[in-house]
């Protein structure tokens, strides 16, 4: 089988989040999990993702999961950026697909300029009390905090401003205490004229991510939040991990539109 490393939500390689990607042949079920666990171990990026053809005439035409090296994920953007990539680069579809996940049938669809669009589920945004002990792990102090509901099960925490989040050195052990999955610190953009209106970091202890590079499923909650607080529904987000990326956001009542493209940056044979 081929497996193939995918930088998601970039236009050049060694940037964006690495994702790997393969593609099973035409089973109509999946390997069984510890052998799943054991290739996304292997592959050892923040998500490692599974993809095999369904049947025709169905709800959906690729079935797909997503490991993390310690997990499996309920919901992961930049994967299914970098599966569909795969699948239109190689010729295996044409047009947009279709993929059975555990989140839904979700819908990625190639742009003439070469992007893809993910149709994805909005994260419900449930205001809470800021958690005690959040700032000293943060190490900064919140605004505002959310939850961001069963799909992704983040904590969303609103900063000062650009400069606090790109300044974060989080205690992420304390962090993987106050959520499910991790944390989102997020603040509104100093300079939209760069080409950005928020700015977001992810840290997912729980699942063994210090720090997500980009992470797509976090701007289902992003892309509510701050189109709430900026009068838009279109947004561009720029996750600024070490090496970054930015998500292209369109909020449509219960899905959000996220765009972004990809790069093949490894292709090999899986030998086991």
């Amino acid at each position: 089988m081929r497996i193939r490393i995918v930088d998601a939500f970039t236009d050049r390689p060694f940037a964006g989040n690495p994702a790997g990607v393969l593609l099973l042949d035409t089973s109509t079920s999946f390997p069984d999990d510890a052998w799943l666990q054991n290739v996304a171990l292997e592959v050892n990026h923040a998500e490692t993702a599974f993809a095999h053809p369904l049947p025709a005439g169905g709800e959906a035409d690729w079935a797909l999961r997503w490991f993390t090296p310690a997990a499996e994920v309920a919901l992961c953007g930049h994967a299914t950026l970098a599966t569909a990539h795969v699948l239109v680069t190689t010729g295996a579809v044409r047009g947009p697909v279709r993929f059975a996940t555990r989140s839904g049938v979700l819908v990625a669809t190639p742009r003439d300029d070469g992007s893809l669009t993910l149709d994805f589920p909005t994260a419900p945004l449930t205001a809470v009390e800021v958690p005690a002990g959040v700032a000293e792990a943060l190490g900064a102090e919140p605004l505002t905090t959310h939850d961001t509901g069963p799909n992704i099960r983040d904590l969303l925490v609103e900063l000062a401003d650009e400069k606090t989040v790109l300044g974060l050195t989080p205690d992420t052990v304390s962090l993987g205490r106050h959520s499910e999955r991790g944390i989102i610190a997020t603040a509104r953009a100093e300079d939209p004229s760069r080409g950005y209106d928020f700015v977001s970091r992810c840290f997912f202890p729980n699942i063994g991510i210090d720090e997500d590079p980009v992470t797509g499923s976090a701007h289902t909650a992003l892309a509510p939040f701050w189109s709430k607080r900026l009068g838009r529904t279109d947004l561009t987000g720029l996750q600024a991990s070490a090496r970054s990326g930015r998500v292209r956001t369109e909020l449509r009542g219960d899905r959000t539109l996220l765009s972004g493209r990809a790069v093949t940056v490894i292709e090999g044979d899986l030998l086991v």
